[in-house]
């Protein structure tokens, strides 16, 4: 065998036995103590939530307009009739047709004489959403409606703007980070470590709650309203809700 290549095996070799020696020393200086806390991560994880809330600057109304009859396309008729002095009284208060919009149109028999062939009657309804930026104006357009023919008032809530939820979604954000430090404070303290910082953050669930008026309250406040006054509405705050994971970085006193 050549000379020079029985060398170069030779060297290969003492190479590979001198790092299986090195491996076999695990208490040595190139190995790392299992038994060195040190060297171990440490964190705290906590999941907090938090909460802001401001006045809403946006309002949708619920109304509809009914009828019952013998024959499905009287029905029908009256319903076209009235939604068209409901959207035409909605327009000329100021409303633009974008603002005004169909939530439910359904015609269908009566319960109450599916049963019996000699009489037959059906039920129609024509549901409308009416969004609002003036929240003020909310009773003056509940009266243009019924004033215009809307039957029922069924829903009224408040909410807000994209612009003004992100603003406030931001001061749910923060003070939900105030509770987790707050949390991981604690934490850390009860096991004897130090919060270094945090290193991995997310955000969880977020929803907002709008402020919903009851049909029992807005009978009331309507009942209490003096003659030829606009019906009155209550109001409250819109809540956002925000949840954050945070794990945070801890190290031993």
């Amino acid at each position: 065998m050549n000379r020079k290549l029985v060398t170069a095996i030779g060297v290969m070799l003492l190479v590979g036995l001198a790092g299986c020696s090195g491996l076999v020393g695990s208490t040595g200086s190139a190995g790392v103590d299992a038994g060195d806390e040190s060297a171990l991560d440490r964190n705290i994880e906590v999941t907090a939530d938090g909460e802001a809330t401001a006045e809403p600057d946006r309002a949708t109304i619920s109304v509809a307009v009914t009828a019952t009859g013998n024959d499905s396309a009287a029905v029908r008729d009256e319903l076209a009739a009235g939604g068209e002095d409901l959207e035409a009284a909605l327009t000329d208060w100021g409303l633009s047709e974008d603002d005004i919009r169909t939530e439910r149109y359904d015609v269908r028999e009566s319960y109450e004489t599916r049963e019996n062939p000699d009489r037959t009657r059906y039920q129609g309804v024509h549901r409308y959403t009416i969004a609002l930026d003036d929240v003020d104006a909310v009773g003056e357009v509940i009266d243009v409606a019924v004033d215009a023919g809307a039957d029922e008032v069924q829903r009224i809530e408040f909410g807000l703007s994209e612009e003004r939820e992100a603003e406030v979604r931001e001061t749910a954000i923060e003070n939900a980070m105030a509770n987790a430090e707050d949390d991981a404070t604690v934490l850390a303290d009860s096991s004897g470590l130090e919060i270094t910082g945090a290193y991995r953050v997310s955000t969880a669930n977020a929803g907002v709650t709008p402020y919903r008026v009851s049909d029992a309250a807005m009978m009331a406040e309507s009942d209490g309203a003096d003659a030829g006054a606009a019906t009155g509405v209550e109001t409250g705050d819109v809540s956002v809700q925000v949840s954050v994971n945070v794990v945070y970085a801890a190290e031993q006193i």
